[in-house]
């Protein structure tokens, strides 16, 4: 039975990881996850500069999920270099490094930075607010999108993945973009832009006002917007959303994701990841699947 997969030249030993920003880089849950059955960790997001990130309150749960406006808060590309990477090389998991910044000068300067770095891939988060265009998102403008990927690829030494934000009129639009642009993986969704208000208080439940809404509520939004872009684009994709279940995971897979990232459930069920990594291995004995390649975009219909 073989669970590998492969992204862009890159070998994971099976197709689960970490969402970014759900699970540090590695140190925090080490000591619940045996780090050395996962496909790849993927790091917080990290930026050329330390970032504070926004005001509290910035975490609210909600029916079926919670929403965050934590801004990305990060210690910068130096310590991070100093001290996460070195953490993570230790064990036998592919590193995939989630890149964040407000120009594209600081992507391309954290990519660079990376470029002779012990790390596998480079997920780029096109969801920061771009500051040279009045705060809309990298991920909402089709040209911004393929610009800059295209920047990044200039530098990168490592395969790029793109990860795309659902908060569009057509996800399909931003993925034939980043894939003009050279991208070689995409990853998606990320969260849902929404609100939450206490009606006690009758004031907003998140200093920010707006956040990011993920969890089980948003993964049938994520398994129709891979679905679609597995539809779009020839290279592969990294489920996510809401995936809480390797039932979540393979209806991702199904959909047509090579591989997948677990993110929320990480915050309830710190060992979520290893009981996909199983339940996917139970599902393919069960069903007689000898190459989990057979169920990468399998759906009937």
């Amino acid at each position: 039975m073989n669970t590998k997969v492969k992204l862009a030249g890159v070998t994971l030993k099976n197709p689960v990881m970490t969402a970014s920003g759900t699970f540090g880089s590695g140190a925090e849950y080490a000591e619940f996850v045996d780090l050395n059955k996962l496909g790849a960790v993927v790091t917080k997001g990290v930026a050329n500069v330390p970032w504070e990130g926004n005001s509290t309150p910035r975490i609210a749960e909600t029916y079926g999920g919670m929403l965050n406006a934590v801004g990305l808060q990060n210690p910068g590309i130096d310590l991070f270099v100093e001290r996460d990477i070195p953490f993570l090389t230790k064990y036998d998991t592919k590193i995939i490094v989630n890149v964040c910044g407000k120009t594209t000068e600081d992507y391309c300067e954290v990519v660079m930075r990376l470029a002779e770095q012990p790390v596998d891939m480079l997920e780029i988060n096109i969801s920061c607010p771009n500051v040279k265009e009045g705060g809309i998102a990298f991920g909402q403008n089709p040209k911004a999108v393929e610009e800059i990927t295209k920047e990044v690829k200039k530098y990168a030494k490592q395969p790029v993945i793109m990860k795309l934000s659902p908060n569009v009129t057509d996800i399909t639009e931003m993925a034939r973009a980043a894939e003009a642009g050279g991208a070689d993986v995409l990853s998606l969704i990320n969260t849902i832009t929404g609100m939450k208000i206490d009606i006690h208080r009758r004031a907003f439940a998140l200093a920010n006002k707006t956040g990011g809404l993920s969890g089980p509520a948003i993964h049938p939004v994520a398994v129709r917007m891979v679905y679609e872009t597995a539809h779009a684009v020839k290279i592969p994709i990294i489920g996510m959303g809401g995936i809480c279940t390797a039932e979540d995971a393979i209806e991702m897979i199904l959909a047509g994701a090579s591989a997948i990232s677990v993110g929320t459930a990480n915050f309830h069920n710190p060992k979520v990841t290893m009981e996909i990594v199983e339940g996917i291995q139970d599902y393919m004995e069960e069903y007689g699947v000898r190459d989990i390649s057979e169920l990468i975009g399998g759906v009937n219909g």
